[in-house]
């Protein structure tokens, strides 16, 4: 009898695209799920019946109450090699082995960049409104040669998307609680001498830090007060770093003139999320890792896994 696979929050229903699934066919009968599956209930009852999992990012929490709920799972495979959801302990006490896979950090540079440049030239006012046979012009774009971009982290995203603002002509400034004038110079911006004066000085911000008990609410009403009102907030990171209530009063009172997101507190984000309604805003699904690139890295490295696993020598195994 074969093993059964489901490949969760296959959206856009590619799973079977990105990978050769047929080199585990004879053993593994896979099932790609494109509802999502929201709260512990719906997915203990939808994964009773498999054996592996394949999950991408952090959407998807697998805490010990939910493992416990699922005796025939074995394997569970997670996009990326960090997961911050997953409870490991609870995992190797129920005999789960737990994978990862390769992740790109250049999707998301160029999604951040796809956002900022959005904001800056009023793309989708100007698009909607040509295709809608509209106002011939209603916007004025933002210059991005010699504004300046602060950055929230300057890891291996941040610092990818520092030098593109350089290459554009910005001045680029980056804290973080760590961040070092070394690193600082490394990667050939400054060092802000504090978060407070990063905000008040840059024209653009884009946040680019993990989120853990550091980083939760790092951008609060406070925070989001020292922005300049001609300014704008990019989070292609996580929604909790940026308190959500605090964002969405600083949009609807025109604290500042706009801001990104691709992230958010719970996705799929639900239709009567206000963030859906939201003034000056632009949003996008959680892109930020979902490329041609990735896809095949996570799903053709989730074949890999599982073929390991069924050799007895399972690789990638988290955390």
């Amino acid at each position: 009898m074969r093993l059964r696979c489901a490949v969760l929050d296959d959206f856009q229903g590619v799973a079977a695209r990105f990978a050769d699934w047929s080199v585990i066919e004879d053993e593994v009968e896979v099932v790609a799920l494109r509802e999502h599956l929201a709260g512990e209930d719906a997915l203990a009852a939808a994964l009773a019946g498999f054996d592996i999992v394949v999950t991408l990012r952090e959407r998807v929490p697998f805490p010990a109450s939910l493992l416990a709920r699922l005796p025939r799972l074995r394997l569970l495979i997670a996009s990326g090699m960090r997961n911050s959801v997953i409870d490991y302990a609870a995992a190797e006490e129920h005999g789960v082995t737990v994978c990862g896979t390769a992740s790109s950090s250049t999707p998301p540079v160029e999604l951040t960049w796809a956002l900022l440049l959005g904001l800056a030239r009023g793309i989708v006012e100007e698009s909607t409104a040509l295709r809608g046979n509209g106002p011939w012009q209603q916007t004025v774009g933002a210059d991005l040669h010699g504004s300046r971009l602060g950055l929230l982290g300057l890891g291996k995203i941040g610092s990818r998307v520092a030098r593109v603002g350089l290459a554009f002509g910005m001045h680029v400034s980056a804290w973080s609680q760590n961040l070092t004038k070394e690193r600082a110079d490394e990667v050939g911006v400054d060092l802000a001498p504090s978060k407070e004066a990063l905000l008040e000085s840059s024209d653009f911000v884009s946040v680019h830090l993990a989120l853990g008990d550091r980083t939760r609410g790092l951008l609060g009403p406070a925070e989001l007060a020292l922005l300049k009102p001609t300014a704008y907030l990019i989070n292609t990171s996580r929604a909790a770093i940026v308190d959500q209530d605090a964002l969405l009063s600083a949009l609807h009172e025109g604290l500042i003139a706009g801001a990104a997101v691709d992230v958010f507190d719970t996705e799929p984000l639900p239709a009567d999320h206000p963030l859906r309604t939201a003034p000056r805003l632009l949003a996008t699904p959680h892109l930020g890792y979902v490329s041609r690139a990735n896809y095949t890295t996570y799903y053709g490295q989730a074949v890999e896994n599982i073929r390991a696993y069924l050799s007895g020598s399972p690789i990638r195994q988290l955390p």
